[in-house]
């Protein structure tokens, strides 16, 4: 016997009606609605009975439903990121969850994996829900797309890559200078042979990190740096091939700094059990960083979405402001290997005083950098 909640022969489960519910209770339709939606004018006992009939039946109102006939504002709101999975990402959308929940906004998240055309495909997917705001790590160079929503009023913010073609509030990291604080450290520890494995050569992030890293090494005058560059290392498996390419040229690099989590990751892999382990430095923290002795580049994803969230929220308010780029700060947090001597250096700030700045360059109006070409070494 098949029955609502059962697939017995391939039969699709039944979703109850709100006329099945009416029937159920001995009322209209029209009143079955009403006294879901607890409108005046509906009896006290006529209420209970319909909704113990709605409960019996296991049938939910669609709210979205209502929200577009009647007029009502969303009460979602829509985050597009890489990858859930992710640590980085995962913190962002805590960071942006808290602020909306605050405001009695439900959070709908969807990952990209870094892909433009899925970045296309869940914001239409957000949007046809009617979010009352947008925010979005953006994979793709061109966000034209998104200026008739905004024309038409909606809210829409871009976290850690600016976007394309379209002026919106954006927060991003000081990438290029918490890399290039990264290379200084191994400079600065007697490597000149650094490798780099870094991410989507597409995406601002990497390029701008990698001109972080051309910074370091150019002010030290080291020449052929750019041989032990290597990009599109976007999930472990790639960084860790990054990295064992890297260790197996005739002079490997003494070090290497990676650009995001994943790239450490990998790279950590790579290098597990070698007997002359390079030293590495990552951009962004991890879990077990402290453990491993690595060195980092930290910055507060959480921040990063708070931020965000607040500024989406102001423009739900009426703020009709120009809209602004804040580049978040980042901090070299040095650490030793188990067993090796300390340093005996603290944790270094990229910014002073561990304050947002505003309103200064984008990273995409920094120097264009080695990008597919780099990785080809």
């Amino acid at each position: 016997m098949t029955t609502p909640g059962n697939r017995a022969g391939g039969a699709r489960p039944h979703r109850p009606t709100l006329q099945e519910v009416a029937d159920r209770a001995g009322v209209s339709l029209k009143t079955a609605s009403r006294a879901l939606n607890r409108e005046p004018h509906v009896a006290e006992a006529t209420g209970e009975r319909v909704r113990r009939a709605a409960d019996e039946l296991g049938f939910r109102l669609n709210a979205l439903a209502r929200e577009l006939r009647s007029g009502a504002t969303s009460t979602t709101a829509g985050l597009v990121i890489g990858d859930v999975g992710n640590p980085y990402y995962s913190r962002i959308a805590r960071g942006v969850e808290r602020e909306m929940d605050a405001r009695g906004l439900q959070l709908i998240t969807s990952s990209t994996d870094d892909d433009p055309e899925r970045e296309r495909v869940a914001v239409a997917g957000l949007l046809e829900r009617r979010v009352a705001a947008l925010l979005v790590v953006p994979s793709s160079e061109d966000h034209r797309y998104l200026e008739g929503e905004r024309a038409h009023g909606l809210p829409v913010v871009f976290l850690d890559r600016p976007a394309g073609h379209i002026d919106a509030d954006t927060f991003v990291l000081d990438d290029r200078a918490g890399a290039r604080a990264a290379v200084e450290h191994l400079l600065e520890a007697g490597h000149e042979r650094i490798g780099l494995v870094g991410d989507f050569s597409r995406l601002s992030t990497h390029r701008a990190r990698v001109a972080g890293h051309a910074d370091a090494m150019q002010a030290a005058g080291v020449q052929g740096w750019e041989t032990y560059v290597r990009a599109d290392c976007h999930d472990l498996d790639a960084a860790a091939r990054g990295a064992s390419d890297l260790l197996s040229l005739p002079e490997p690099p003494t070090a290497l700094f990676t650009t995001n989590n994943r790239c450490t990751t990998g790279a950590l892999r790579a290098v597990a059990g070698l007997p002359d382990r390079p030293e590495i430095v990552g951009f962004d923290d991890f879990d077990l960083a402290d453990v491993l002795g690595v060195t980092v580049v930290a910055h507060d994803p959480e921040e990063m979405g708070r931020l965000a969230a607040r500024a989406a929220l102001a423009r739900l308010d009426g703020d009709d402001s120009p809209p602004r780029t804040v580049v978040l700060p980042t901090r070299l947090v040095v650490r030793s290997a188990p067993g090796a001597p300390a340093t005996g250096r603290e944790s270094l700030g990229v910014r002073s005083g561990g304050r947002p700045s505003l309103a200064v360059a984008r990273p995409r109006d920094a120097a264009p950098l080695l990008g597919a070409d780099a990785a080809s070494g």
